[in-house]
C-alpha cells in the first residue's frame, strides 16, 4: 500500500496494462479509504490527471475501483461488446443464425434498393 506522505517516492513503477492502456500504477494509484476521506478532492484530480482508476483499501485488502466517467463508458461498452459476441458464438454452437454470405448479399441488396 502507498504510504500518504507525499514525500515518499518509490524508485520503481508497476504499471498494470490492459488494451494498450495503464490501467493501474501500484505505486501511485492504490490508496486507503481512509486517504481518500481524507484528500478526496486531491485524489480525484489525480485520477482525471493520469486517467487511471484508484483502487481503494480497508485493512491492506482492495475493496472498491474509482473511475472516471469516461473510464468507465470505455470498460462498460468493451463488457458490452464482449458480451454481444459471447452470445452470438453461443447461437453459432446452437446451429442459430445464418452464413455470412447470405447476410452480406441481403445488405447489398438492401443497399442498392436506396
Amino acid at each position: 500500500m502507498k504510504s500518504s506522505n507525499p514525500r515518499s517516492k518509490a524508485s520503481y513503477k508497476v504499471p498494470v496494462s490492459c488494451y494498450n492502456r495503464t490501467m493501474i500504477d501500484v505505486t501511485q494509484d492504490i490508496h486507503s479509504l481512509t486517504t481518500f476521506k481524507r484528500n478526496s478532492s486531491g485524489l480525484m484530480k489525480h485520477m482525471k490527471r493520469t486517467g487511471r482508476p484508484l483502487v481503494l483499501t480497508v485493512k491492506g485488502k482492495a475493496q472498491a475501483v474509482l473511475l472516471d466517467a469516461a473510464a468507465y463508458q470505455e470498460v462498460a461498452s468493451q463488457l458490452d461488446a464482449v458480451a454481444s459476441i459471447r452470445r452470438g458464438l453461443a447461437q453459432a454452437r446452437k446451429g442459430a443464425g445464418r452464413p455470412a454470405d447470405e447476410v452480406f448479399d441481403e445488405l447489398e441488396r438492401e443497399d442498392a434498393g436506396r
